[in-house]
């Protein structure tokens, strides 16, 4: 009987188990979680603040999920150092636990730059785990006035949750726009109109440079003063754990499309992994949900013994903001098409025949026909995209491939 064991306890642990458990029964499956809470979905930490959510239905999985899957977690415990000679993990609590197959599902962490006088500041947080966010939470007055530092996805989903429990929210970032990694600066300057209207001031183009007690002197000199703190700069991959163990890590754990690493037996999933971006033809870190559970599934089923492998993988982001829709996948590379209409804006690259990558605005339905299309690499001769500029739908799709995509429906 098979000994199992995942460092890690997110939605990559989650397809690592239903993996294993796809093709082994009977195996020991034992999970190392540094929270203390069920699996539940990050992303919805936001929603919890605003009341649209609770503990519960934060779950990622039933309560029964690791009973019914015969899992052992450890709740509370973290995993200190990795002996692939001997095939043991060492917890913080001294105890050595066995295995046959290993999977590294340790995910990412907060990025906090070494701002000057950051010690000063008594209510400060990061927003990526529950935790985070109940204690945010309990900082909260209704006249606070709030913070944070960096306009990528944390941050401005960390304003969209608090907006009903603070007096006031600014948000700085050393970018030109909102959301620089996934929007160039005229889908951005929509994104940030639509904030603003729903109370959330900025300071783009600047940043702290030091604090002093809850003072934040920033780039431009000017001096804003706040009561609670947000650094929400970015995130790192946990890749310590494995790289002091002899692994191979870039920016994040390298893994084969089966996911296995540089360490005999030992598989990697999640946003601690470098993967290969189908659709840029480079290795990166995709660190979002869907990856991550189709990357742990697939490290489930070849830790079981079967052959599974993830090639297809693509940066893809999902968010809204106060009702406001944007979805974006693939790369930015190739020719540029665009249509803008009543507030949204669909735009469409494509290079050598093939859609690379898309930013949807507002209009965000149906979009998985988009991704399938990055994903499965569909020739652009096959469909009709002048006509997704105006709806996305299957219709698309000329009419042989509709029947063999989608068993005869025209």
């Amino acid at each position: 009987m098979k000994k199992y064991v995942i460092i890690g306890n997110g939605t990559a642990a989650v397809g690592v188990i239903e993996g294993i458990r796809s093709v082994d029964p009977s195996g020991t499956v034992t999970v190392i979680s540094e929270e203390d809470h069920h699996v539940y979905s990050r992303p919805l930490i936001s929603y919890y603040l605003e009341g649209r959510t609770d503990l519960q239905r934060m779950k990622y999985r039933d309560d029964d999920f690791y009973e019914k899957n015969r899992c052992k977690v450890l709740f509370g415990r973290c995993a200190e150092s990795l002996d692939p000679d001997a095939k043991t993990v060492c917890l913080d609590d001294g105890t050595i636990i066995s295995y046959d197959r290993l999977a590294v599902a340790a995910g990412s962490r907060p990025f906090v730059p070494p701002v000057e006088g950051l010690d000063t500041v008594k209510s400060k947080f990061t927003f990526m785990t529950l935790d985070d966010a109940l204690g945010l939470e309990k900082a909260l007055t209704a006249d606070a006035k709030v913070l944070i530092v960096g306009a990528g996805l944390i941050g401005l989903k960390c304003a969209e949750g608090i907006r009903g429990k603070a007096g006031s929210i600014t948000v700085c970032d050393l970018a030109d726009r909102v959301l620089s990694s996934i929007l160039d600066g005229g889908c951005a300057s929509v994104v940030q109109k639509h904030l603003e209207s729903n109370g959330i001031s900025f300071m783009l183009s600047d940043t702290a440079v030091r604090f002093d007690g809850n003072k934040a002197f920033m780039k431009s000199g000017r001096t804003v003063s706040f009561d609670v703190l947000v650094m929400a700069v970015g995130v790192r991959a946990n890749t310590e754990l494995f790289k002091n163990a002899g692994g191979e890590v870039n920016r994040g754990i390298i893994v084969s499309s089966r996911m296995e690493t540089s360490l005999p037996d030992v598989y990697a999933a999640g946003d601690c992994t470098e993967g290969f971006d189908s659709s840029a033809g480079v290795r990166r870190v995709l660190a979002i949900l869907p990856n991550a559970y189709m990357q742990g599934r697939t490290a489930g089923v070849n830790m079981a013994g079967q052959k599974a492998e993830m090639n297809n993988a693509i940066p893809m982001n999902s968010v809204g903001f106060f009702g406001l829709h944007i979805m974006t996948a693939g790369s930015y590379e190739g020719d540029m098409a665009e249509e803008k209409n009543d507030g949204t804006v669909k735009r469409f690259f494509t290079k050598d025949g093939y859609l690379k990558g898309f930013i949807l605005i507002g209009g965000t339905e149906r979009a998985g026909i988009l991704t399938s299309l990055i994903r499965d690499k569909i020739p652009l001769d096959t469909v009709d995209l002048h006509l997704a500029e105006k709806v996305i739908s299957n219709m698309i799709f000329k009419e042989d491939l509709r029947r063999k995509k989608f068993g005869g429906v025209v």
